[in-house]
């Protein structure tokens, strides 16, 4: 997992840039780039979809799977080299980028359909966004509390990378149970690293901003019917943390 500040695909670095111009105003505009692109405009995903856009190969529970299928808690997902896997579940929608495996841990409600209880990133990369719901993300070597939030993991044997993008996480080391950081962000203020070994004593370290943008976050806060709580800057590019 290399820490780089430059979006390492593209593909991604292409659409990024379509979404920062349509975006900034609020929404992609309705021509044949922004369709061509996005396959529709982002907004809240009607009822009975879960799916807003898949690039490249994903399974459900070890099922190849297709852009119709529903996604709920109790479902693994697994997506293959260069793909990419937008959906929305139970109020929280995410990104998934490609060789991930994430499980969705919860209940289906009767009344209130699916919640959410816990997030398990096995390996990859996840953008995701939340509000008003508790959660536990685990990775390999991190366990994270959120409490209705933005945040981006990226996760491996050796470390995690977890952004508190606007929120409040509580982060905790698995291999030792003294190292906790508790983030309060409103914009990327303290990414961080979480080892599986120490590192001059330490679990948790501090880590740049890499690999996810405010646009994705707008976009997919879009697809849950919210938008991010920052002030989007007139020029999206030039901020600190962000050299995108």
């Amino acid at each position: 997992m290399a820490a780089q500040q430059e979006i390492e695909d593209p593909r991604r670095r292409w659409l990024v840039r379509a979404l920062g111009m349509g975006m900034l105003a609020g929404a992609i505009p309705q021509t044949a780039l922004g369709q061509s692109v996005f396959g529709s405009r982002p907004d809240k995903l009607p009822k009975g979809r879960s799916i807003y856009r898949a690039v490249g190969d994903f399974s459900l529970n070890g099922k190849s799977a297709d852009p119709s299928a529903q996604i709920q808690p109790g479902d693994t997902i697994r997506t293959g080299k260069g793909a990419e896997l937008i959906f929305a579940v139970g109020g929280q929608a995410m990104i998934v980028r490609a060789d991930s495996e994430l499980s969705i841990e919860g209940i289906v409600d009767a009344v209130k359909g699916p919640i959410l209880g816990a997030l398990r990133l096995v390996t990859g990369k996840l953008l995701s966004v939340s509000r008003d719901t508790k959660l536990t993300i685990t990775t390999p070597n991190a366990t994270i509390g959120i409490r209705g939030t933005g945040w981006y993991a990226e996760a491996d044997p050796e470390k995690t990378y977890f952004c508190t993008c606007y929120g409040t996480t509580e982060v905790s080391a698995v291999e030792d149970p003294n190292a906790r950081e508790t983030v309060v962000s409103k914009h990327h203020d303290r990414p961080l690293y979480v080892l599986a070994k120490p590192s001059g004593g330490k679990s948790i370290l501090a880590a740049p901003f890499i690999n996810h943008t405010d646009q994705e976050l707008m976009l997919i806060e879009a697809l849950v019917g919210r938008e991010p709580p920052f002030v989007f800057p007139n020029d999206a590019y030039s901020g600190p943390r962000r050299s995108y």
